[in-house]
């Protein structure tokens, strides 16, 4: 398995990661599915910092990473928000590990100081992954998300670089 930075081409397997999570899963809030045409915007946008990744094996793509803007405004610039994913059959080989820690490397050569992971409540494996790559919970929004007809919690946590 490698860690390599992302390009136009890996959008379709990143969609059909993300989408799998988006459709099926409580790992993320959101019900509006990624495009191929948005996955390739957003590639182009990140490539300069190095900011989005993925994993790959014999040329499949295993999972992905990205970091992109916490808050707005300038007062925020050193801190992104991260996202990563693993496709369901890849899960538990250290490809999220290894996306992680070189998007950290990335993220530290872009200026960040501060990486925020926004982690549904109900999503107790991405809580403990995060935790065993340093990231410590620093908040929980209570009810803040709504999926499948119910009310979700979202959990903060941070990794000071």
């Amino acid at each position: 398995m490698r860690v390599r930075q992302a390009i136009p081409a890996d959008s379709g397997a990143i969609a059909d990661i993300w989408n799998g999570y988006i459709r099926d899963a409580a790992v993320t809030f959101t019900d509006i599915e990624k495009t191929t045409e948005g996955l390739t915007a957003d590639i182009a946008g990140r490539q300069q910092d190095g900011l989005y990744l993925v994993a790959e094996k014999d040329g499949a793509v295993l999972g992905f990473a990205t970091a992109g803007t916490f808050r707005g405004g300038p007062g925020y610039r050193h801190t992104l928000e991260i996202t990563v994913h693993v496709a369901p059959d890849a899960r538990g080989r250290g490809a999220g590990r290894a996306l992680v820690t070189a998007l950290e490397d990335a993220a530290r050569k872009a200026g960040a100081h501060v990486l925020v992971a926004g982690v549904s409540g109900e999503n107790a494996d991405a809580i403990a992954f995060h935790a065993r790559l340093g990231f410590t919970q620093v908040g929980r929004l209570a009810q803040v998300g709504r999926k499948f007809g119910r009310w979700m919690d979202l959990v903060l946590m941070q990794k000071i670089l």
